[in-house]
């Protein structure tokens, strides 16, 4: 799961690249919480708890692990795709949407710390 994790994330470094790209183009920066959150949970944390399930195989091994990895990549692009709809359109009717995706995300994150502090062991 640690290479898959990597691979995922590395779709979203070109998906934040690219929103940037076209930021910058249109000089418009109205998607900058998005571009920074795909970078962020989506490219730089998935990267890094990727890295740490491969070196650390128990941490993987963990029922917690495929909780964490489900709930992170299908609350994250919820979140995200609520959160460029609510900032494009102002439908404040996204808000629940950006709420439950990003509860998602966050318990899927703290499932993921739970997993480090029970299971990483010397």
């Amino acid at each position: 799961m640690g290479i898959k994790l990597i691979k995922i994330s590395t779709v979203y470094f070109a998906i934040g690249v690219l929103l940037g790209y076209y930021m910058s183009s249109v000089h418009s920066y109205d998607l900058t919480p998005v571009h920074v959150h795909i970078n962020l949970l989506g490219w730089t944390a998935l990267t890094l708890i990727g890295i740490l399930y491969h070196l650390f195989p128990q941490l993987e091994a963990s029922a917690l692990s495929k909780w964490h990895f489900w709930l992170h990549n299908i609350g994250l692009p919820i979140m995200m795709a609520a959160l460029a709809g609510l900032i494009s359109s102002g439908n404040e009717s996204l808000t629940p949407v950006i709420a439950a995706g990003a509860t998602l995300t966050a318990v899927g994150v703290l499932l993921f710390v739970v997993n480090v502090w029970k299971n990483l062991k010397k």
